[in-house]
């Protein structure tokens, strides 16, 4: 799980996605045939095909990952030091007080201060404060030190992000700030190392700045012009209390999902039976899928469009520090990209232009 800790413990707020990029850029290069990062920040790595060259040129399948993760930014820093900030990305503000924050200071020289989202003391409170959520432009990040100090080493604008880092939990269990996406990267990264036959040209690419509206893949889409999408992203379980059984589609532990439609997309069902088909052959365990908006909708409306879909293993607790997920359904969804390149080339129609 050594590369899953280094993505998942790598900073990479939205529009800040360097440290992150660098890992994957190290493990894509070892088996990419050519690889290059857009203007936006994208990272993109292509795999040609295997089979006999018709003469035709290749089609063209792209997997699309997103290695940009929620976090703040600083907007004001009062007279004693303390934090305000912005969110970049969305939150739930009931999980925020109490998390501990690194701030990644521009002034001075650079480095991090370590610092808290501070909870307010129950003795402090009013009954309307403990009945109510805190919301997000009235927290505030203390880092215990004097204002003078603070303000030495923060600007406006600095960065800061969750500092959760990857644990196993228990067994194939694991925990980390930002699953969503760190495992679908991790997924596609590995699945690419392990594509050895293909009829089209896989390209693998680490996108940036979904969390703030799907920013980054535009100019990716627009310039790999693929034929075939599949995103890569959380799967959305439903298999806690909190949920009613009538809303369980998927759980963690039954295998890679599936998205048969979400908030932005409906699925191609061509390439979804293709997708059924190839877990059913290699013996995959998966489950259908109902998600959230992912990267798959942009490519499917950019040019001449594309036939998409989402796969990715349950992710329970998402955008939230304590995302979980089961290592078996991390390796059925590696499984399931790395065997889909072998029979991709069959879902495109031979007058498609």
């Amino acid at each position: 799980m050594e590369l899953l800790r280094r993505l998942s413990n790598a900073p990479g707020v939205a529009g800040y996605e360097k440290a992150a990029q660098t890992v994957v850029r190290e493990e894509l290069a070892e088996c990419a045939d050519e690889m290059w990062t857009d203007r936006l920040g994208n990272l993109i790595a292509v795999k040609r095909r295997t089979t006999k060259d018709t003469g035709e040129p290749a089609r063209r399948l792209l997997y699309a990952a997103h290695i940009d993760e929620i976090g703040f930014m600083v907007s004001h820093v009062d007279e004693r030091g303390f934090l305000y900030f912005q969110p970049v990305g969305g939150f739930d503000a009931r999980t925020l007080p109490s998390q501990r924050v690194t701030i990644h200071a521009t002034k001075g020289g650079h480095g991090t201060i370590e610092g808290v989202i501070a909870p307010q003391p129950r003795w402090l409170a009013t009954d309307e404060d403990l009945s109510r959520v805190i919301p997000i432009d009235e927290l505030f990040i203390d880092t215990g030190l004097a204002g003078e100090k603070v303000h030495d080493r923060v600007n406006i604008g600095d960065v800061v992000s969750l500092s959760k880092q990857f644990e196993v939990l228990n067994g194939n269990v694991v925990t980390g700030r930002n699953f969503d996406d760190r495992i679908g990267v991790y997924c596609m990264v590995e699945a690419f190392k392990r594509i050895e036959h293909t009829g089209v040209d896989v390209f693998a690419v680490s996108t940036v700045q979904e969390e703030v509206g799907t920013r980054g893949i535009p100019t990716a889409a627009h310039a790999i012009e693929a034929d075939l999408c599949v995103a890569i992203d959380g799967s959305l379980p439903a298999d806690t209390p909190f949920a009613k059984p009538h809303r369980e589609q998927c759980r963690m532990g039954g295998g890679t999902g599936i998205y048969i439609m979400d908030k932005r997309t409906i699925g191609d069902p061509e390439l979804l039976e293709a997708l059924y088909a190839t877990c059913q052959e290699k013996g995959i365990p998966y489950q259908r899928q109902l998600g959230g908006g992912t990267d798959a909708s942009i490519v499917q409306r950019s040019g001449l469009g594309a036939k998409v879909t989402t796969v990715g293993a349950p992710t329970r607790y998402m955008h939230s520090t304590v995302q979980m997920c089961d290592m078996r359904d991390v390796e059925a969804t590696i499984a399931l990209l790395a065997a889909f390149p072998e029979r991709a080339a069959e879902l495109i129609p031979a007058d498609w232009r």
